[in-house]
């Protein structure tokens, strides 16, 4: 089975029969199913731990590299020598087996440690990108690239169909329904990374980690499409990434209309259907 999916037994009560007909009393069933699988994975930088995620495991490497674009850490694959996979301990000190929820990034020159006000102090969950964050001055992260400057240019149709393009690559999503996606598309619509995770910001990381692993950074001329709303902290990672457009296929926050405005970034809600609303810097869509 994949590493995103754990088997569960479930009990189905639905209102209609085998033929789809409408029935008068429910009809009951058992069977077994699978959902998203959601386990912790803490991050540690030179061995020091420094965060602790919920995650759907897959892809970890991409989500700790971009966790750390995301936190200013890093902005290019010189500034992350190595990532590995190591055994935690338990309550009373002794080393456990390798689970494969533990990474250890080792940091390269240019790298910017994170200090103790940007240091993570408990889990992020997995519907919070930010939680844990000691400070509120520790939400703000400056980025190393210039997202204003970025001349691409966008038509209208080919923004309207990014949904559906992101929708027809969600594999996870299709056996379990309970996962978000991020997908990463060059100005011709060509989908160039596509990751999902039950947190809509660890898709974002995973997609950014991927970036910053090829070599990528910063991702000018590119659209990040997302499945759920834009909020501020997707914004940012966004900015951080150097990625000019960033669309939802529901509603943004007034902070991330707020970020994207002062970044100078293109930002999209409500895009799905036949439509869209732009917030920010519509003379990127043609």
């Amino acid at each position: 089975m994949a590493a995103g999916l754990a088997r569960t037994r479930v009990t189905r009560v639905r209102w209609t029969d085998a033929s789809g007909e409408d029935s008068a009393a429910p009809q009951v069933s058992r069977r077994e199913d699978v959902v998203a699988r959601e386990e912790p994975l803490e991050i540690r930088i030179g061995g020091t731990s420094w965060s602790v995620t919920m995650r759907t495991p897959g892809d970890d490497f991409d989500l700790v590299a971009g966790f750390l674009v995301s936190e200013g850490v890093i902005a290019a694959p010189s500034e992350l020598m190595s990532l590995r996979y190591c055994a935690g301990f338990d309550e009373h000190g002794r080393r456990e087996e390798n689970t494969y929820n533990v990474i250890d990034a080792v940091l390269g020159r240019g790298a910017i440690p994170p200090d103790e006000a940007g240091a993570r102090h408990s889990t992020t969950t997995s519907a919070c990108g930010i939680c844990g964050t000691t400070s509120i001055d520790a939400v703000g992260k400056q980025s190393r690239f210039d997202v204003a400057g970025d001349d691409i240019r966008v038509d209208a149709d080919l923004l309207a169909s990014l949904p559906d393009a992101l929708r027809e690559h969600q594999a996870l999503f299709d056996r379990t329904g309970g996962v978000h996606a991020a997908g990463l598309f060059a100005a011709s619509g060509d989908l160039l990374c596509l990751r999902e995770d039950v947190g809509r910001h660890n898709a974002v990381d995973k997609v950014v980690g991927w970036g910053v692993r090829e070599g990528r950074l910063p991702l000018r001329g590119t659209i990040l499409q997302v499945s759920g709303r834009a909020s501020f902290e997707l914004v940012q990672k966004a900015r951080l990434a150097g990625i000019p457009i960033l669309a939802a296929v529901s509603a943004p926050s007034s902070l991330a209309v707020d970020l994207a405005k002062e970044s100078g970034m293109t930002l999209l809600g409500f895009s799905r259907g036949q439509s869209f609303t732009v917030y920010t810097r519509p003379d990127r869509i043609l």
